[in-house]
């Protein structure tokens, strides 16, 4: 039988080890061959990074390739219904309990990586999902939303019945938001440069602007009255967003872009009955976006937010409201 000491078993495992190792390492003409790789996809990147049909009178790219950032984002949601059951009117109105994550990230010539993190999730106390993707662009851009909710809390009212409050694991509640924009005057008006700083804004300017929205929206609730709401919608519409500097290293940019509903797909059921959502001119989808930015030579401070609501259905029959939100306050430097 063969044996072998283990001490010269691990020598002989650590220089293999080694070796690998060695093997792994580029060699100098491999290693001047990656700097090259490097250096070219920093050319182009470079390339792509300042090539933007701007006027730069109005707005500038950072002069620096870095921007490191950290933010605070709180966002919730609002889910308000009323109507009439045949001449008893009603309305209820749920809250989701509000979310709040730490995030850090890195940016390299327009290209940005982020990490983040949600504490109260970390620790089980917050268990409904949520993701934003986000890019916003000097001539269009967009914001996918997706939440996933199951903690809401809120109240029920008639001609009938007073105000009582409903339980909160009563309402689920799953949401998909898409909103869109084409900035017309995209060579003097700056999105990301209120949203995220790739841009800086020296000049005030506005700019009309086009919308495309979509909404998917999937309700249930559980009692003595189950019901599913299932809810598609599509609206385009016009609006206008400003950015004001009211001195050197401030931005101030607020807009609205209200979208008017063209494709409308809606089923409601409570318990086994069917009930109508009846078109009602006008139905919108409404998102509006303010944002505050100062900037220190390097550094940079701010905040921003999003606010997106719905309308479907008739007042006088049955109508639906949502109302999704989200504040951010962060803090940069460039290097």
């Amino acid at each position: 039988m063969f044996e072998m000491n283990t001490s010269r078993l691990f020598r002989i495992r650590t220089l293999a080890s080694v070796v690998l190792l060695l093997t792994l390492l580029p060699t100098g003409a491999q290693a001047q061959k990656l700097r090259r790789m490097l250096e070219r996809g920093d050319s182009l990147l470079s390339v792509r990074y300042n090539r933007a049909n701007i006027d730069t009178a109005y707005i500038i790219r950072p002069e620096t390739k870095w921007t490191l950032r950290g933010r605070l984002n709180v966002s919730g949601s609002t889910l308000a219904v009323e109507g009439k059951d045949g001449d008893n009117a009603f309305k209820s109105q749920m809250e989701s309990d509000w979310k709040s994550t730490l995030s850090v990230g890195v940016t390299y010539l327009g290209v940005s990586l982020n990490l983040a993190l949600n504490p109260a999730k970390m620790l089980g106390k917050y268990k409904d999902f949520e993701l934003n993707f986000c890019s916003y662009g000097n001539r269009w851009g967009f914001e996918v939303i997706y939440q996933n909710a199951h903690n809401f809390t809120g109240w029920y009212e008639s001609d009938i019945e007073p105000r009582f409050d409903l339980p909160s694991e009563l309402l689920s509640m799953k949401t998909l938001n898409v909103n869109a924009y084409y900035a017309f005057n995209h060579r003097r008006f700056s999105y990301p440069a209120a949203f995220s700083q790739s841009y800086i804004q020296r000049r005030s300017a506005g700019s009309f602007l086009l919308g495309l929205s979509g909404q998917g929206q999937w309700d249930e609730t559980e009692g003595d009255y189950a019901s599913k709401l299932n809810v598609f919608n599509i609206g385009i519409g016009a609006g206008y967003g400003y950015n004001w500097v009211p001195g050197k290293g401030w931005l101030l940019h607020i807009s609205a872009l209200p979208t008017f509903i063209v494709f409308s797909k809606t089923s409601l059921h409570v318990n086994d009955d069917r009930i109508p959502l009846d078109y009602h001119f006008p139905q919108v989808i409404i998102t509006g976006r303010a944002a505050v930015v100062r900037q220190f030579n390097k550094w940079f401070v701010g905040a921003s937010g999003v606010y997106n609501y719905t309308n479907i259905g008739d007042s006088k029959k049955l109508a639906v409201m949502n109302e999704k939100w989200r504040t951010r306050l962060f803090v940069g430097f460039r290097l």
